[in-house]
């Protein structure tokens, strides 16, 4: 079964500058791109992602708008 070949939307080729010629695939635990408009070729050895999120703005302000909404609450026995 042949290899999908994607391009990268925006991607600008390093070697010759030309935007959207940038193709990436993965092939045996690598990942390679290359141009189609000149010679550039990349490879590089895919890592492992981390479990662990990184640390932005946005889910900062989550992590500070869930504290903010605990609430609590207090359970009543029907029989007093």
């Amino acid at each position: 079964m042949p290899v999908q070949k994607r391009f990268i939307a925006g991607a600008v080729c390093p070697r010759c500058a030309t935007m959207d010629r940038i193709r990436t695939w993965e092939q045996n635990g690598i990942r390679y791109r290359d141009c189609v408009n000149c010679d550039f070729f990349e490879q590089s050895a895919i890592e492992e992602e981390s479990s662990e999120e990184l640390e932005t703005r946005v889910n900062r302000v989550r992590e500070e708008q869930q504290k903010a909404d605990l609430q609590t609450v207090r359970i009543l026995d029907p029989k007093r």
